[in-house]
């Protein structure tokens, strides 16, 4: 059985690698060539009703495809060790599929009735992996995740019925002038707050740590390349149509503020993988910012080289778990760089390149952003959200470190760590390689011209400055003793909102989630089961069933009924013959 379950995990790798591999090629060419091929194929018509199939082949979306190609194989190919204890392995495997099916499906349609066969599939899958670990607090968790996601569905059905005006669903065909349209106002209003629940945006922040409860080697998919990127993609596809309209203003204003929030977070959470997921909320709403600045290139640059380091993080962080018998509370672990010299190297430059050090990957996507924001005609408050979260970035980076491989290791006394499973470290190494080199790669192929920004001494050197403040920060704060605590108990309460996400898994799950389940709990129990039935379906029967018990009684011939309505009908007509008389 095991040998079927190691031979499915190679099929699968080898399979998606192959599919990166002839992505890339095809990518390449098609850059070069500067090409487009847009497929339909007309599944039914009928009179004047056409339902098409349509699949749009670009740089961006193959580029896209390869990436999210690569993670998954490596992904897939790391599970082999790490789901090796699980009996039902080939189920993890299909469901990893079909969650790269489903994101295949969003990448590469033009059409919005296919995105959302990509969209709802990504929400229903990612449901199924959340509560894979059976527990209260996977269920819990796979809720909010599952809620949460269903409002951007909404918001995408109603896209679909409000485009039935424009006779099609081929929404590729109608950004060059739909954008002078009031109607299509509310299309991007609504495509905004989609993309904003998918990708995780204040209000909607709280599903994202929650969702750490799947699989590990799920977080490195989920939270690099596939579900929390399908908000900014689809924006990136649909932004001329959000070029100049207030909605994107409250948007950069928003993920100003996620970025922000999530920053904070980091630096107050203990635990290993929601500090990894609340540092993936932090660079989705780098994103989302700079997409709504009017740089959708430059998103996707961001969008693709946070991936790989991300999912180098994830994995960093399961081999970590993995070594500390399933342990995530970082106040536990130290000094683990003696004990895995190679993972913890493997997490060191994957944390370097997100904190956008020289020359890694994150360099490329992170200076130019921040360069670029420095040139641009923003306020004051967005200036400084960037550049402040910029600086926590770094904070909680450091802070990690300095938990992890500096401090001392608190966990037990002894202790048995090595780093010798292969097979992870394989998966680890590719990705490592790209976190090194994607960003130099993508800033040759992306731009077609090379981006020379001139300002001023100090604003070009800004970035420096927060990431040195930052990274010194984290470095004093982590090393404070036990008393220093004490000094800090006045400001419990600000602490407290700090470290709840500005409370909005409160807000979310008492909010969202508690009212409208038992609002629903209560139409269920008084409409469905109350009222409806009395006098529709159940009711009905009981009426129907009396009647015919009676007619049937009635009808079975018998001898005592005939005398009995006999001996009726003659009283009847005595008392009528008495009453004329």
């Amino acid at each position: 059985m095991n040998n079927i379950k190691y031979s499915v995990c190679f099929i699968s790798f080898f399979f998606l690698m192959m599919m990166s591999l002839i992505n890339f090629f095809m990518m390449m060419f098609f850059i070069e060539e500067n090409m487009v091929i847009f497929l339909e194929w007309e599944i039914i018509s009928f009179n004047s009703m056409n339902i098409v199939m349509s699949i749009l082949l670009d740089w961006m979306s193959l580029l896209f495809m390869m990436f999210v190609f690569l993670i998954s194989s490596v992904v897939i190919y790391y599970s082999k060790s790490y789901m090796s204890s699980e009996l039902n392995l080939m189920r993890f495997i299909i469901l990893v599929l079909l969650f790269v099916s489903s994101m295949m499906m969003l990448i590469i349609s033009p059409n919005i009735i296919s995105i959302l066969m990509g969209w709802d599939g990504l929400g229903l899958v990612s449901y199924l992996l959340v509560i894979y670990y059976q527990n209260l607090k996977s269920y819990n968790a796979g809720m909010l995740t599952a809620l949460s996601n269903r409002i951007g569905d909404v918001f995408i059905l109603l896209i679909i019925s409000w485009m039935i005006n424009y006779g099609s669903w081929n929404y590729i065909f109608y950004l060059e002038f739909m954008n002078n349209d009031w109607e299509m106002k509310m299309v991007s209003f609504m495509i905004i707050l989609a993309a904003m629940t998918k990708s995780a945006q204040i209000p909607f922040s709280s599903w994202l740590p929650a969702a750490m409860a799947a699989p590990t080697p799920v977080s490195a998919l989920v939270h690099s390349s596939t579900l929390v990127t399908a908000g900014v993609y689809l924006l990136i596809r649909f932004n001329m149509l959000l070029i100049d309209t207030f909605f994107l203003k409250m948007l950069l204003l928003l993920s100003g503020l996620t970025m922000f929030m999530a920053g904070i977070s980091a630096n107050y959470e203990f635990d290993l993988k929601k500090i990894i997921a609340l540092s993936t909320l932090s660079q989705l709403g780098l994103m989302m910012s700079i997409l709504s600045m009017g740089f959708p290139d430059l998103a996707f640059f961001h969008l693709l080289t946070h991936a790989m380091f991300k999912a180098l993080l994830f994995m960093c962080a399961g081999v970590i778990i993995h070594m500390m018998s399933d342990m995530q509370d970082i106040r536990f672990m130290g000094g683990i760089s003696n004990y895995i010299p190679l993972t913890s190297l493997c997490m060191n430059i994957s944390n370097m390149a997100l904190c956008g050090i020289p020359f890694l990957a994150g360099f490329y996507s992170k200076d130019l952003i921040l360069e670029l924001v420095s040139f641009s005609n923003l306020n004051l408050l967005i200036f400084l959200l960037y550049y402040f979260s910029t600086g926590l970035t770094m904070f909680y980076t450091v802070r990690l470190i300095m938990y992890l491989m500096v401090n001392d290791y608190n966990l037990v006394s002894i202790y048995n760590l090595y780093d010798e499973d292969y097979i992870m470290l394989k998966s680890m190494l590719v990705l490592l390689l790209m976190s090194v080199l994607s960003g130099s790669f993508l800033s040759w192929m992306i731009f077609s011209y090379p981006y020379m920004i001139y300002l001023p001494i100090n604003l070009k050197m800004m970035v420096i400055y927060v990431s040195i403040i930052g990274g010194l920060m984290g470095y004093l704060i982590s090393n404070m003793k036990i008393y220093s605590v004490n000094k800090f108990l006045m400001f419990y309460n600000l602490s407290n909102f700090l470290c709840m996400m500005w409370f909005m898994p409160n807000l979310s799950t008492y909010g969202l989630s508690y009212y409208f389940l038992n609002f629903g709990q209560n139409l269920l129990k008084n409409v469905d089961m109350g009222w409806n039935e009395i006098y529709s379906g159940w009711g009905l029967m009981k009426i129907m069933k009396k009647y015919s018990i009676f007619y049937n009684f009635y009808q079975m011939n018998n001898l005592s009924i005939y005398l009995f309505s006999f001996i009726i009908w003659m009283i009847i007509s005595l008392l009528m013959m008495l009453m004329f008389i």
